[in-house]
C-alpha cells in the first residue's frame, strides 16, 4: 500500500497545486500553461519549498497528458488535410530544421563543446513541441489553416526526429551509417506508416461508427481512449514515439465523421493529464543549473527563437502562404519539447554528451515554452509590422505569390510535364547527394591523398594539400553548376505551368514580368530546399564555414535576380493597376453596359500574373467606410490588396494607403481566393474587425 498512497500523494499535490496557480494566472489573463509550468516548479526538487512530488510517477503520469493530447490533435487533422498541407510542411520542416542543424552544431564548437555534443545540439533544438503547440493554441482558439500548417509541420518533424535518433545511435555507438542502414531505417518507417493507416483504415472507422451508434457515450470514450493507447502502444513497439502513435490514431478515428462527439468527450480527461504534462516540464526547471550554465541557456534560446521563425517562415512563405501566415506560422514554432529530451537523454545513455548538454536542453525547453503563449499572442501585431516594412516591390510579389502558387496547384496535371518534374527533381536529389559524398570524402581522406601527392610528386605538404582541394573543387564544380541549373529548368518549367504564355506570335507576353518573378522564386526555394540539408550533413566534416558560404553566395546571387524582377513586376502591377482604373472608369461613365465584374475578367485575360482581380462593392453599413487602407490593413490582415478604386463622383483611381473609403465604391482587389474571401469578409463586417495599425 505503500506505492498506492506515494501515488496519490504525487497526483493530490500535483492537481492541487496546479488548481491553485492555475486560477491566479487567469485572474492575472495569462496563459494557464505558465501557471502550470509554475506549479511544477514549486513542488519541484530544486527549489527550497516544503512541497516535493515524486518525479517519477508525475512523469509516468505526463505521458498519457501527451498521448492524449496528440490523440486530441489527430481528432481535428483527417488524413485528408494532412495530405493537403504536405507540400508545406514537408519543405518548410527540411528548411527548419536543417538550419537548426547547423546553427546547433555552430554554437556548440563556439562553447568549446565535442563535435559529437555539437551534432546532439543541433538535434535537440531542431524539433518544436508538439504537446506545447497543441495546448498553446487550444487555449488561444487558434484554428484555420494556421493550425494546419503548423501541426503539418510539427508532424514531418516528428518523423525527422525518428531518423535523426538512428543516425545519433549509429554515429554515437562508433558503427558508423551507411547508406544500407539508412535506407533500411526510412523503409522501415515508411512501412510502419504505410501499414497502420492502411489496416487502420479498413477497421478503426468502421469500428468506431459501431460503437457510436450504440449512443452510449461512456461506451464511446472507453472505446477511442483504448484505441488511442493501443496504437500508441504499437508505435513504441516498433521503436517510434507514442506522440506520433496517439497522433495517428486520431487521425483513423477522425475518418469515422463522429470525431466531433469523440472530441467533446476526451476533452475533460485530455485536459487533466495535459496539466500533469506541464507541470512536469516545470519540475524539471533547475535554477541552479541555469545560473552556471547561463550564456548556452541564453544563447541557445534566442537561437531557437530566431532560428524558427526564419526557417519557418521562410518555408511557408514559399509554399504560397502569404507572409502573415509565415511570420505568424514562425513564431508558434519557436520552442523545443518533448523530443528534446528524448534526443539529450540518448546522448547520456551513449555516453556522447557531457552531463552538463542535459540540463541546458531542459532549460531552454522550460524558457521556451514559456515564451510561446506570448510569441503565439504577438504573432498577429508582428506580422503586420513585418508587411509595413516590406519594400513596395515586395509587398507587390507577396500579394501575388500566393495567387500563382495557387494556379500551380489548380493547373491541370499534364502527364509530360508531371514526368519532366519528376525526372529534374530526381537528377536534382542525385547532384546534391553526389555533391555531399564527394565533400565529406574528400574531408576524410584529403590527409592520406596530400600525403600520396607528397610521396610522388614531391610537394610540400602545404602545396600537397592545397592541390588535394584543388582537385576536390574542380570534381565538386559540375555538381554545383547542375544544381543550380536543374533548379532554374524546374522554375521555367513550373512557372509556365502556373502562368501560360498567351501572346500570339510577335506579340509581347503581358506574363513575362509575373512569370519571371516566379522562376527566379522558385529556382530559390529549390536550390535552398537541397542546400541547406547539404550544409547541415557536411558542416562536422569541415573545419570551416565552406558549405554555408558557398549556399549563401549562391542566395545573394539568386536574391539579386529576384530584386530586379520584383521591381520589374511592381512596374508591371502598376501598368495593371492603370488599365484597371481606366476600364472601371469608362464602366462608372455609362459607356459599358458590362455587369461590375465582366472588366475585370477581361482585364485578366490581356494581363495575367495579376490573379483574378476581383470587385467588392461598400455598403453603407460596412465598417470600412469612413476609413483609410492604412487603417484597416488589409493587406496585412488578409493578403489581399486593392488594385483601384471605381468612385461614383470621381470616376476610378489608384488608392493611397491614406485614401478613405466612402460607401458605394467598388474596390478591384487582387490575392489568392482565401485571401480575397477573407478581405470581402472585413469590407462588408462579417468578420472580426483588424486591430488599427500602428504608425
Amino acid at each position: 500500500m505503500h506505492g498506492a498512497h506515494d501515488f496519490l500523494k504525487a497526483l493530490a499535490m500535483v492537481l492541487c497545486v496546479a488548481a491553485v496557480t492555475s486560477v491566479i494566472f487567469q485572474r492575472l489573463r495569462q496563459p494557464v500553461v505558465l501557471g502550470y509550468i509554475i506549479a511544477g516548479l514549486i513542488i519541484g526538487p530544486h527549489v527550497p519549498i516544503p512541497l516535493v512530488a515524486d518525479a517519477t510517477i508525475v512523469q509516468t503520469l505526463s505521458e498519457l497528458g501527451v498521448i492524449l493530447l496528440m490523440f486530441s490533435l489527430g481528432l481535428e487533422f483527417s488524413l485528408r488535410k494532412l495530405f493537403q498541407v504536405g507540400a508545406t510542411a514537408g519543405l518548410t520542416a527540411i528548411i527548419q530544421c536543417s538550419l537548426m542543424i547547423w546553427l546547433g552544431f555552430v554554437v556548440g564548437r563556439a562553447f568549446g563543446w565535442t563535435a559529437r555534443e555539437s551534432i546532439f545540439t543541433g538535434a535537440i533544438i531542431a524539433i518544436s513541441s508538439t504537446t506545447i503547440i497543441a495546448k498553446a493554441f487550444d487555449e488561444q482558439g487558434i484554428r484555420g489553416k494556421l493550425r494546419e500548417i503548423v501541426v503539418g509541420v510539427l508532424i514531418v518533424e516528428d518523423l525527422i526526429a525518428i531518423l535523426l535518433m538512428a543516425t545519433l545511435t549509429a554515429i554515437s555507438t562508433g558503427a558508423g551509417l551507411s547508406a544500407g542502414q539508412l535506407t533500411l531505417t526510412v523503409g522501415r518507417l515508411a512501412a510502419f506508416l504505410v501499414g497502420l493507416v492502411g489496416v487502420g483504415l479498413l477497421i478503426i472507422p468502421r469500428t468506431v461508427r459501431a460503437v457510436h451508434r450504440l449512443n452510449r457515450p461512456e461506451t464511446t470514450l472507453v472505446a477511442s481512449v483504448g484505441i488511442c493507447f493501443a496504437i500508441a502502444l504499437l508505435a513504441q513497439e516498433f521503436g517510434y514515439s507514442v506522440a506520433l502513435g496517439a497522433f495517428l490514431a486520431g487521425s483513423l478515428v477522425a475518418e469515422s465523421g463522429v470525431e466531433k462527439d469523440i472530441e467533446h468527450l476526451v476533452q475533460p480527461v485530455r485536459d487533466m493529464f495535459a496539466a500533469i504534462f506541464f507541470v512536469s516540464v516545470g519540475m524539471l526547471i533547475d535554477p541552479g543549473l541555469i545560473a552556471q550554465h547561463w550564456a548556452a541557456v541564453a544563447v541557445l534560446t534566442g537561437v531557437v527563437i530566431l532560428g524558427k521563425l526564419v526557417g519557418v517562415a521562410l518555408g511557408v512563405f514559399l509554399t504560397g502562404n502569404g507572409t502573415r501566415t509565415a511570420v505568424q506560422s514562425g513564431l508558434s514554432l519557436a520552442q523545443i519539447g518533448e523530443f528534446s529530451f528524448i534526443i539529450a537523454g540518448l546522448g547520456l545513455t551513449l555516453n556522447a554528451t557531457g552531463q552538463f548538454l542535459y540540463p541546458v536542453a531542459v532549460a531552454v525547453s522550460a524558457i521556451t515554452t514559456l515564451t510561446t503563449p506570448f510569441l503565439i499572442r504577438a504573432s498577429g501585431p508582428v506580422a503586420n509590422w513585418v508587411d509595413r516594412k516590406l519594400p513596395k516591390p515586395l509587398q507587390t510579389f507577396a500579394t501575388l505569390y500566393g495567387s500563382w502558387v495557387e494556379n500551380l496547384r489548380a493547373a491541370p496535371p499534364r502527364q509530360t510535364s508531371g514526368a519532366r518534374i519528376r525526372r529534374m527533381v530526381k537528377f536534382l536529389l542525385v547532384d546534391a547527394a553526389l555533391l555531399g559524398m564527394l565533400v565529406i570524402g574528400t574531408s576524410v581522406s584529403l590527409g592520406r591523398l596530400s600525403t600520396a601527392i607528397e610521396s610522388r610528386i614531391g610537394l610540400s605538404a602545404s602545396v600537397a594539400r592545397l592541390l588535394g582541394l584543388g582537385l576536390a573543387i574542380f570534381l565538386a564544380l559540375p555538381f554545383c553548376v547542375g544544381v543550380v541549373r536543374l533548379a532554374r529548368a524546374l522554375g521555367v518549367l513550373l512557372a509556365e505551368t502556373a502562368l501560360p504564355p498567351m501572346a500570339p506570335a510577335g506579340r509581347v507576353d503581358m506574363a513575362a514580368a509575373p512569370r519571371r518573378a516566379l522562376v527566379v522564386t522558385l529556382q530559390l526555394a529549390s536550390v535552398l530546399a537541397v542546400g541547406a540539408p547539404l550544409v547541415a550533413i557536411t558542416q562536422p566534416f569541415l573545419r570551416g564555414f565552406q558549405g554555408a558560404a558557398v549556399l549563401l553566395l549562391l542566395l545573394v546571387v539568386l536574391g539579386v535576380a529576384f530584386w530586379r524582377s520584383a521591381t520589374n513586376l511592381q512596374g508591371h502591377v502598376r501598368a495593371g493597376s492603370q488599365v484597371i482604373v481606366e476600364a472601371l472608369a469608362t464602366q462608372s461613365r455609362g459607356k459599358s453596359e458590362q455587369r461590375p465584374g465582366e472588366p475585370l475578367r477581361e482585364i485578366q485575360q490581356i494581363l495575367p500574373g495579376l490573379g483574378e482581380p476581383t470587385p467588392v462593392r461598400l455598403e453603407d453599413s460596412s465598417p470600412a467606410v469612413g476609413r483609410t487602407l492604412a487603417e484597416l490593413n488589409l493587406r496585412g490582415m488578409t493578403g489581399a490588396t486593392v488594385l483601384a478604386i471605381r468612385r461614383a463622383d470621381a470616376g476610378a483611381l489608384i488608392p493611397t494607403a491614406h485614401e478613405p473609403l466612402r460607401a458605394g465604391d467598388v474596390l478591384a482587389l487582387a490575392g489568392t481566393h482565401e485571401a480575397i474571401d477573407a478581405a470581402r469578409a472585413v469590407l462588408e463586417g462579417t468578420a472580426a474587425q483588424p486591430e488599427p495599425a500602428a504608425s
